[in-house]
């Protein structure tokens, strides 16, 4: 009597103990798996480029989807300005200036510039501009990393006489991961400014 008392309890505790399993893993309708990380879709315009044709010390092309304006913040200097992309919340913040025997100096400082950024990059990308027949020499860097303020940076010069920098940068912090879209949109427009650059004497 007892046996069969003991089994019967151990086979009711069996199947509770299954019932119980069962219902922690069923595939019930209501069970959520987490989703992929997703982003949303960014509609970039086309590439088409116009002339810049303020009376500056140089000539470039840039977007005819972006707006140019002079800095005029307290530090600006002459020829200092910023290309705006409204439709894509970037400024490509344009910097000039003079050389005098110190064209070491604005090189250095622009590699420091572009260095700040290395705590946060995955990878510092450099490309040489070296342009002989129109004096345009100078390097662009893409910084790549998903928390890097500045992921485009460019500095030209012409040896002697004037030195330009432009750095891109998003209106808000945003992850790059995201807006590597249009990253990649600026760093062609970047091409085309630097391709299409010559200096007015």
């Amino acid at each position: 009597m007892k046996n069969r008392k003991n089994f019967i309890l151990a086979v009711l505790a069996l199947l509770i103990i299954t019932f119980w399993v069962s219902s922690c893993i069923s595939d019930d309708d209501n069970f959520t798996a987490p989703k992929p990380r997703a982003y949303m879709r960014i509609e970039l315009p086309s590439h088409e480029y116009q002339k810049f044709d303020l009376p500056y010390p140089f000539s470039f092309e840039y977007s005819k989807h972006s707006e140019i304006y002079p800095d005029t913040s307290r530090n600006a200097e002459p020829y200092w300005f910023n290309i705006y992309y409204p439709s894509l919340g970037v400024t490509i913040f344009v910097t000039h200036k003079k050389v005098k025997n110190n064209l070491e100096e604005y090189i250095e400082d622009a590699i420091r510039f572009a260095n700040k950024h290395i705590p946060k990059a995955d990878d510092l990308l450099e490309d040489i501009v070296l342009d002989n027949e129109n004096m345009v020499f100078g390097k662009i860097y893409n910084i790549e990393g998903s928390d890097v303020a500045s992921p485009c940076q460019f500095w030209v010069h012409d040896s002697t006489k004037n030195f330009l920098r432009g750095s891109m940068y998003f209106d808000t912090h945003a992850n790059n991961d995201s807006l590597q879209p249009v990253i990649d949109y600026i760093r062609n427009d970047v091409l085309q400014l630097i391709n299409t650059f010559e200096w007015i004497n």
